[in-house]
């Protein structure tokens, strides 16, 4: 039992001793499990990246096959009367001099194929006295509508119902829509109070826990409230504000001079009770030990208290950091009858800060500042043992107006105390040059300085969409989001209801060759460009664009930089180049400033670069129809048609 016990042990003892070749290979071993646990994390970090890739596209195909399938179970929106067929861009030049509003529309329907269908109110017997040029149908049709206090209502491709423009056949033959609109951003009762306003729609909803407007109204007014909720329901702006404060301190104390003795007692040293004055021969003299000390004693120091929070604050919306301490205050009430009771409450004593952004458009940040920085003086000892605190509070409020990344230090909150003090020999120690020798002069100064820097840096900025910087059409007073009522430039027209009379001239003039370049125009995209004939030195000039097509357009309007300057500004304005974008339907108004240079000259706004697309992206084409010359007279020339 002893030699295989003996033998057991040697053998442990062999296997414990390590060698040089045990440890490299021990080391290897070691590095080519990390490698293999290395590969295999590696392939498990590919896995799961490639499984959330498959996750997200299997979410955006189910998502793309609930739109499709809510696409094809929602029902086409009714026929709008801006969507006209071609039937209604044929030209037709119309004189009829007091004619009856049957004969105008018989011979419309002869001439283009088209067929109107009159509700019973409409009086086919009111005189129409109407001459039109080179214009289209559709154009002639809302001329003779309009002045004649009636409407339309597009049936099909070439049907159209008549009917008086009244409230009670607005509500009988208008067809409404209904959309609900998902606020992400702005405030459903605001929107519902904008609405309301502006749009004076029919119908409205307004559901605060989900953040959604449902409106019920005609096309156009629906568009027009599209519009206005894309304008509102942008992201609030964000501020991150980097603060710093800092509380700089500084105090020096100066203590030199002999500290004399206040008393010199006489009397029998070490006596305890009564003496007898018979002793007095043995009365001395003495002081308290030690008799003179002399004091040099300088102290000084330096402390700085920083705190320096970073505030992220919503537009408009204030933000507030306190960093300090509370202290208890307690409050002992005494009632007859009921006995003695204490309550506490907390003084804030510490650094207090609020903070206000406001983001502007142009990239500044204007932040109103309420800094307040208190500390404990002392304690104060009240009635029946009550304590009450000094405190010291240094506060400071102002507005400021930065640009994004720009630091404003804000400064000057000192406070700086300064004591001078003797003790010692009465009228010596005050002395100026000699009173340190006869006691103690103390020179302490003290003084805190509250120091902040502040700066914001914009982390979302108010972008307006493009929809929000053109001028669209919004209707009539009486027809909200109704189409404006506007011929070609080609196009002239006079109009005059007639109160009757002996008889009517009605004719209907066929196109000339002239009119048929106009009407190929009006049949097709159409870009119209206008503005005043006139203008002096110095006063504006709208120029108006009006995309008369369902097609996307864009380009820029040509111009003399030394003529005419653009009201808007812009970073190419100099060049003579101004970009412009309209949406399908849209209209744009560029106001030009007359410059001196161009007096007694003949100025001209041209279109460069013109594009148009489709809602696919696809590239159409589009006419432009019109021209914009002014002419400026003289310093000395008055305007055509006026008094010299």
């Amino acid at each position: 039992m002893r030699c295989a016990a003996a033998l057991l042990l040697a053998a442990a003892l062999v296997g414990c001793a390590s060698t040089p070749v045990d440890d490299a290979e021990r080391q290897a071993r070691s590095q080519r499990a990390e490698a293999a646990l290395t590969a295999r994390l590696a392939a498990l970090d590919a896995l799961h990246a490639q499984s959330r890739a498959n996750l997200q596209r299997q979410a955006e195909e189910a998502q793309a096959r609930a739109a499709a399938a809510a696409a094809a179970t929602t029902p086409p929106p009714p026929p709008l009367p801006a969507a006209l067929s071609a039937a209604f861009q044929k030209p037709v030049g119309l004189e009829f001099r007091e004619a009856t509003l049957r004969q105008v529309f018989e011979s419309l329907a002869r001439s283009s194929g088209v067929n109107f269908v009159f509700d019973k109110d409409v009086r086919g017997d009111a005189k129409v006295t109407v001459f039109l040029r080179q214009v289209s149908l559709d154009e002639a049709l809302r001329v003779i509508l309009a002045t004649q206090q009636l409407d339309r209502k597009l049936l099909n491709d070439s049907t159209v119902l008549v009917y008086p423009n009244t409230t009670a056949k607005q509500r009988e033959h208008q067809e409404l829509v209904t959309r609900t609109l998902y606020l992400a951003n702005a405030d459903v009762r605001q929107v519902l109070t904008l609405v309301r306003t502006m749009a004076k729609t029919r119908d409205l909803h307004a559901d605060e826990r989900l953040n959604l407007l449902v409106v019920r109204d005609t096309p156009e007014v629906v568009r027009q409230v599209e519009r206005l909720v894309a304008t509102l329901d942008l992201p609030e702006p964000e501020v991150m504000l980097a603060v710093e404060v800092m509380e700089v301190a500084s105090s020096r104390l100066d203590q030199l001079g002999l500290n004399w003795p206040s008393t010199v007692q006489y009397g029998i040293t070490n006596a305890t009770g009564q003496i007898e004055l018979g002793q007095r021969g043995s009365f001395t003299a003495s002081i308290a030990n030690p008799a003179l000390l002399a004091t040099l004693r300088g102290d000084s120091g330096s402390t700085n208290l920083l705190a320096n929070p970073s505030i992220r604050a919503r537009n408009r919306e204030k933000a507030k950091v306190q960093i300090g301490d509370k202290l208890p205050v307690f409050t002992t009430t005494s009632t007859a009858n009921v006995g003695v009771s204490t309550s506490v409450s907390y003084l804030d004593v510490g650094l207090k800060l609020e903070v206000e952004p406001t983001v502007q458009l142009d990239g500044d940040v204007t932040i109103k500042v309420a800094l307040e920085v208190s500390n404990l003086l002392r304690e104060v000892s009240g009635p029946a043992g009550a304590l009450a605190y000094q405190v010291g509070t240094r506060s400071s409020s102002t507005t400021l107006r930065l640009k994004d990344g720009e630091t404003q230090v804000l400064a000057g909150l000192i406070n700086d105390e300064d004591r001078q003090r003797a003790v010692g020999v009465p009228g010596l120690s005050a002395a100026p040059v000699v009173g340190k020798l006869f006691g103690t002069q103390s020179d302490t100064r003290n003084k805190t300085e509250v120091v902040m820097l502040i700066t914001p840096r914009i982390l979302r900025q108010v972008t307006p969409l493009p929809v929000a910087l053109a001028t669209t059409g919004s209707g009539t007073d009486s027809q909200p989001g109704a189409q404006p009522l506007r011929l070609g430039s080609s196009g002239a027209a006079r109009v005059a209801a007639g109160s009757g009379g002996r008889g009517a001239t009605p004719r209907q003039t066929e196109p000339s060759d002239s009119d048929a370049v106009a009407a190929t125009a009006a049949a097709g995209p159409r870009l119209l460009l206008s503005a005043a004939s006139q203008a002096r030195v110095g006063e504006t000039v709208a120029v108006t664009l009006r995309n008369d097509s369902p097609l996307q357009a864009g380009g820029t309007l040509v111009f003399d930089p030394a003529s005419l300057q653009p009201a808007s500004g812009g970073s190419d304005a100099g060049s003579g180049r101004v970009a412009f974008s309209l949406t399908p339907r849209g209209e744009l108004v560029a106001v030009f400033r007359v410059l001196a240079p161009a007096a007694g000259q003949q100025l001209a706004v041209q279109l460069g670069g013109l594009r148009a697309s489709t809602a696919d992206g696809a590239t159409a084409s589009l006419a432009v129809e019109g021209t914009v010359q002014i002419d400026v007279p003289a310093a000395d020339q008055p305007r055509s048609g006026t008094a010299p």
